[in-house]
């Protein structure tokens, strides 16, 4: 790494809550990962964040504001671990952004909110470096969405002159369409479930925090009936823009499709990897129609069964892990916040995202905390 190279850090912990992913990045004269890691949350604080996140959202305005200083205290640890891997001083990075951790997302409604937790204060001053957070609520106070914020990153990452799909398997997937035309708006929007309810369901039926390779869902059948229950839900038939997360699609959630039916667990799993799969299939053949590609990141990358029905129901078109274009599909997202804090550092509005989201017009995102 040159001397002069201005170096980004980006944190977030996503739906899945499974640790904070770490990206250190350059972005002149072209987005470059440099070094990641995930580091792992303390099981006790994750189990708290997804109690919180999945439940009716009732808490003690002191377990609220604990959440909010020992998330952020996890988060400065993550970046000093990924600074000391790499034999890096803290004062060789321009700006840390900092996602935080999502706990709800409520875009619609009267009083539409997204909260994400992890106090940049304490990230700034624990790390001392300049930190850049709140990306989503100046854009949802423009009547946007706050989501999603990565299809600009995408474009700017792999450029706008090919008819691409970037498909993002969190806990909610996500898509990015990219029309090969660079005076085409982006579309990007979430299209469901991705891992949140295969995780959740996983982890009550096996002690295990996903299902591997997507093993137990391929044990399974799907059951038709359940899906297309499941698949009834109002979100489904939303036109973009639109956003969601564990407040929707939580085990409770899964629970009320499921009813009082007699249903074998691992039909469950093979019909939640089912609705997973049709609904990203549905999204991408209505809004994508031209697509040559689908790119896919994100941690559900690395579920064979998934991986294996999204290619058998979008053939003839090639669906592959965006590792074929030489980045690593783990680290897209934090990618994208060291991006968004450098787009802050410059002063230059998310126009795109403002497109995506539904916002009146581009906004500079995120707030700024000085490091000490």
């Amino acid at each position: 790494m040159g001397a002069a190279e201005a170096l980004y850090l980006g944190l977030i912990s996503g739906t899945s809550a499974d640790g904070i992913d770490v990206a250190l990045a350059s972005f002149e004269p072209v987005p470059r990962l440099r070094a990641a890691l995930t580091h792992p949350y303390p099981a006790a604080l994750r189990r708290r964040i997804l109690d919180l996140a999945q439940g009716d959202g009732r808490i003690a305005l002191d377990e609220l504001g604990a959440l909010d200083v020992e998330i952020a205290r996890v988060f400065a640890e993550a970046a000093h671990a990924l600074l000391e891997r790499n034999g890096i001083t803290a004062d060789a990075i321009r700006a840390l952004g900092s996602h935080g951790q999502t706990v709800r997302h409520r875009p619609a409604g009267a009083t539409p909110y997204t909260l994400q937790l992890g106090d940049a204060n304490i990230i700034a001053e624990l790390t001392g470096i300049m930190t850049v957070a709140d990306f989503r609520r100046r854009d949802m106070a423009a009547g946007g969405q706050g989501a999603p914020l990565a299809p600009a990153f995408h474009a700017a990452m792999l450029g706008k002159d090919t008819p691409q799909v970037i498909l993002n398997l969190g806990g909610i997937a996500n898509i990015t369409v990219l029309t090969g035309d660079p005076a085409d708006a982006i579309v990007g929007f979430d299209t469901g479930p991705a891992s949140c309810l295969l995780d959740a369901w996983a982890e009550r039926q096996l002690g295990l925090p996903f299902d591997h390779d997507g093993k137990f869902a391929a044990s399974g059948r799907v059951d038709e009936a359940l899906l297309a229950q499941m698949l009834r839900d109002p979100y489904f038939a939303l036109p973009p823009p639109k956003s969601t997360g564990r407040e929707v699609f939580h085990p409770g959630w899964l629970q009320q499709q499921v009813g009082a039916a007699a249903i074998a667990p691992a039909d469950i799993q093979a019909t939640l990897l089912a609705l997973t799969v049709q609904t990203i299939a549905g999204a991408i053949r209505t809004h994508a129609a031209r697509t040559r590609e689908i790119l896919v990141c994100g941690g559900g990358v690395h579920n064979a069964a998934l991986m294996a029905s999204l290619r058998a129901a979008l053939a003839p078109l090639p669906v592959q892990s965006i590792a074929s274009r030489g980045i690593d599909p783990d680290f897209v997202e934090a990618m994208l916040f060291a991006w968004l804090a450098h787009e802050r550092v410059h002063d230059r509005p998310a126009a795109d995202v403002a497109r995506i989201t539904g916002a009146r017009g581009a906004r500079v995102l995120g707030a700024i905390y000085f490091g000490s």
